[in-house]
């Protein structure tokens, strides 16, 4: 016999959730930021640009930052910077977004994925060494800092035999993230950021990639324009000149002024935000601490870091049969908005036949994905908001024990 949640009157599709998913808030100073630039007659990659990438990389603790039209974008242009020989091998979690390994394979290269430990979500130096044993060492690694939680960069780069510079950290996640004292952004190598619609800092679109090298950035700033050693911002200043040279390949991958604009007014208002989303995750563990079958997400011991609570990732094992997907369809009836992240690369039909997979498979994320379910996390998130939330799960779970409407 199986449990089943009870039934619940099953109301027409609403546009409106009472608790959506995410909430993409653009403040009133940005929009007015985008209207000032409408009205100065430049809205293309100028002077915006150049001062969201000052700001942002002092908010981070980098030398240089560079505006890219994606964190997907940046994470290609950070590892073409390497200039590896076609082909080479580069490690990914296989947690991780499908774009994360299309940067990969869009840089000319192999990826190879590496399983995670089910109770983090990251993977371990053991997991790494797996993949390097099956595949040989690589050229390069990424490393994701998933849900906003702090993965060990210096471990993981050391089990693939890779130097610190040689890593390109996925920081989509990870804006506010701090390993140990430091913010991710900071120190060797290239990180990259999302300012998704979903983000910590949102956009829409854009991305942003850090580094502490002054060539790898003067190449890349080069790089995201179709590798043209001077933009349109410059060769139009006064006194500027309209030859240009190209002495590498390049991609259309810039940042707007709008969108820079946007960003240096939403970054002002970055430091109350995850100030809420730590008070959200605050919230969220009071609740559902020790609610039986509802594991609470991972996050980094005492002095070790920070979780940036881009997401807020609980693990469900339920009992009386109850799975994941019933969860999540009985807390949409109730107007409330989840998702998964992520489901496993190596489950998605392209890579399942693109990637490099350990023939002993990546067991790690295959038993975590059945478990994960992301609830609502975000600034503009109500105590009564998130109330409304642990009181559905909680009445899932306690359901779930004691054999309610079963069959």
């Amino acid at each position: 016999m199986t449990t089943r949640i009870s039934a619940v009157p099953r109301p027409a599709p609403a546009v409106d959730l009472a608790v959506p998913f995410a909430d993409c808030h653009i403040t009133s100073d940005a929009q007015a930021a985008v209207l000032r630039v409408l009205q100065s007659g430049w809205v293309t990659t100028g002077r915006e640009v150049a001062a969201f990438e000052t700001e942002f990389a002092a908010a981070v603790g980098a030398e240089y930052a560079v505006a890219v039209s994606s964190c997907t974008q940046g994470i290609e242009l950070a590892l073409r910077s390497l200039g590896l020989p076609p082909g080479s091998l580069v490690l990914s979690s296989t947690m991780t977004f499908c774009g994360a390994v299309q940067a990969i394979m869009h840089a000319g290269h192999q990826p190879v994925l590496v399983d995670v430990d089910p109770a983090t979500g990251l993977p371990t130096p053991a997991t790494v060494r797996t993949a390097v044993q099956a595949f040989g060492r690589p050229a390069a690694l990424t490393v994701v800092h998933w849900a906003g939680d702090v993965a060990d960069v210096p471990a993981l780069a050391e089990a693939a035999g890779v130097p610190l510079d040689h890593v390109v950290v996925d920081a989509a996640h990870a804006l506010g993230t701090y390993a140990g004292d430091a913010p991710v952004g900071s120190g060797p190598g290239a990180t990259c950021f999302s300012f998704y619609a979903t983000k910590n800092l949102p956009l829409g679109e854009g991305g942003m990639i850090t580094t502490d090298d002054a060539a790898r950035a003067d190449w890349l700033r080069k790089a995201r324009l179709h590798g043209m050693t001077a933009d349109a911002w410059r060769r139009y200043l006064p006194g500027g000149s309209w030859r240009y040279n190209v002495a590498d390949a390049g991609l259309k991958a810039n940042m707007t002024d709008i969108q820079a604009a946007m960003g240096r007014a939403q970054l002002t208002h970055f430091p109350s935000w995850q100030r809420r989303r730590a008070q959200i995750a605050a919230q969220y563990d009071e609740q559902l601490a020790g609610l039986p079958g509802v594991g609470l997400p991972h996050r980094p011991a005492p002095g070790q870091g920070t979780h940036a609570w881009h997401l807020y990732p609980i693990r469900l094992r339920l009992n009386g049969g109850i799975d994941r997907d019933e969860v999540i369809a009985a807390l949409s009836e109730r107007a409330i908005g989840t998702s998964v992240h992520f489901i496993p690369v190596h489950r998605l039909a392209y890579f399942s036949q693109a990637a490099l997979i350990p023939s002993a498979g990546l067991t790690g994320a295959d038993a975590l994905f059945g478990q994960l379910l992301s609830l609502p996390m975000y600034p503009r998130l109500s105590g009564a908001q998130v109330d409304a939330v642990c009181a559905a799960i909680t009445g899932i779970a306690h359901q779930g024990i004691s054999g309610k409407g079963t069959e």
